[in-house]
């Protein structure tokens, strides 16, 4: 069988679990090899043709069927704890319900970078479904840390989000080697010039890395949030559920880190982070000016 750019296939020495994307294909020492983006995980591989295994559209259909259906469970739980937060944060900001009257809330501003626009893309649905300000920019990898400083002077956001692709290779190091990660270094120097710019944790709040990412490098670098603890595939959504809830908790708070991954597809396996506090302001009265 033909094997062609963007087609989606599984790699037959890991029994096909993650499917992934064709982006590129080239040849190394005389022999066909694909680069691979994984279609729902933020991974990116390399293997060679002859362990590559074409995904037919029933094979994607049925797969697909079982991902929206995590994902809709994630959505439903978080919509939960989103309604509870809503009923705290009004309680406290009208001093035990003693004000009647309607109320309005201001989110966290998210600023999202992202080495994948098709999943920038997917990340962007889901935060304007939830109702989350945000701006989307697409950037390559290498290319974040010259790039964050002046996107934060642009967007001035409460959160930023520092993703893409990444993966850790063995015959490059060992797994403390921040140099056998694919852009594990360039998610933490993008974290330490974003700390440049704003050093406080509870002032800007940073998730950072994609899948197996170097966990240590990225939270010593200043993330609030990142992967992967256990060097395992994170979902292409689990941070804006991170970012969800922080955005939609009270800058009172306090956010326990287990409160912030309980939501997510992939949990602490694969995302860890520190105690922080929520972003969300209350304010009141809600009035709707009518024309006279």
């Amino acid at each position: 069988m033909r094997i062609e750019v963007n087609d989606i296939v599984g790699r037959k020495s890991y029994e096909c679990d993650v499917l992934f994307r064709i982006i590129d294909i080239r040849v190394t020492q005389g022999k066909q090899e694909a680069i691979l983006y994984g279609e729902d995980i933020r991974l990116v591989a390399d293997a060679p043709f002859q362990d590559l295994l074409v995904i037919n559209d029933e094979e994607r259909s049925s797969r697909q069927k079982t991902n929206n259906a995590l994902q809709e469970q994630s959505f439903l739980l978080f919509s939960q704890d989103k309604e509870l937060l809503k009923q705290k944060s009004e309680y406290q900001s009208s001093n035990g319900y003693r004000y009647r009257g309607d109320y309005f809330q201001i989110p966290g501003r998210v600023l999202h970078i992202d080495g994948d626009p098709s999943y920038l893309r997917k990340c962007l649905d889901v935060y304007e479904k939830i109702g989350i300000p945000v701006k989307g920019i697409y950037c390559n990898e290498k290319e974040m840390p010259e790039r964050i400083g002046t996107l934060i002077d642009d967007y001035r956001p409460d959160i930023l989000v520092i993703t893409g692709h990444d993966s850790y290779s063995k015959s490059k190091g060992k797994k403390k080697d921040l140099h056998a990660y694919r852009h594990s270094m360039h998610f933490a120097q993008t974290v330490l010039e974003a700390r440049k710019k704003i050093p406080s944790l509870d002032q800007l709040i940073i998730f950072a890395g994609a899948c197996q990412s170097h966990f240590e490098s990225l939270i010593q670098a200043g993330a609030n949030f990142a992967s992967s603890p256990e060097r395992v595939n994170i979902h292409a959504l689990d941070p804006v559920y991170i970012v969800a809830k922080i955005s939609f908790t009270s800058f009172r708070e306090y956010i326990h880190v287990w409160d912030v991954l309980r939501n997510t597809l992939t949990g602490e396996k694969g995302l860890g982070g520190i105690d922080t506090k929520g972003v969300l302001r209350t304010g009141l009265p809600y009035h709707i000016s009518k024309e006279e």
